[in-house]
């Protein structure tokens, strides 16, 4: 009609190079914190981020790579509950997924309790999240103690299911540069470096 008026909602296709995953208090915010440029609001009950952090890797030689700490996931997500659509719609915004562990998580029954919770999410809200490229962290090694599980025994299983786990520690930085070095690696091999508008990146 003449003079009406049409309103359009847009989406993103793409949030970020990297999303952060994982149940909450896995130390998402901690991680994103040091590695990045941004400062994630920390604290140890669930949903401490409500919305998606962004911040940027640097890396020596100019490029660089988006990471987004997207919040916390709970069983039933994909039906709403928890924050629900709110985080998995940015999940598919996401290249590559760090799907971040808690290596003082104690499973009710089997050892990847926690890891298929997120990963059952996932597909029941888009199969094809399912499918997409992830990397497993396993974070809190420096508190890790005889009492927690086995962490070769949780590399090994997630190794069977063809995933490699690397573990970490956000809080003291041990494993980060090397974690750092395997991204910028990641991206320069799936896709090279590129000149960008606003300087050189992935």
């Amino acid at each position: 009609l003449p003079g009406a008026q049409k309103r359009l909602r847009l989406s993103l296709r793409f949030l970020a190079d990297i999303g952060i995953i994982g149940l909450p208090n896995t130390g998402k915010s901690t991680l994103i914190s040091r590695l990045t440029d941004v400062r994630s609001k920390i604290d140890k009950y669930p949903f401490t981020t409500l919305n998606p952090n962004l911040g940027v890797i640097r890396y020596e030689d100019g490029t660089s790579l988006t990471m987004a700490d997207i919040p916390g996931l709970i069983e039933g997500a994909s039906a709403g509950r928890g924050l629900g659509h709110r985080f998995l719609k940015h999940v598919e915004r996401t290249k590559l997924l760090l799907h971040l562990l808690d290596a003082t998580y104690e499973p009710q029954e089997d050892m990847l309790d926690d890891f298929s919770v997120v990963r059952k999410e996932l597909e029941t809200y888009n199969p094809l999240l399912g499918e997409k490229e992830q990397m497993v962290l396993i974070n809190k090694i420096d508190i890790h103690g005889e009492n927690h599980r086995d962490l070769n025994k949780l590399i090994g299983r997630l190794r069977e299911i063809g995933l490699e786990a690397y573990p970490i520690s956000a809080l003291t930085g041990e494993g980060l540069e090397d974690l750092k070095a395997m991204l910028k690696a990641h991206f320069s091999a799936a896709e090279g470096e590129r000149e960008w508008a606003h300087g050189k990146r992935f």
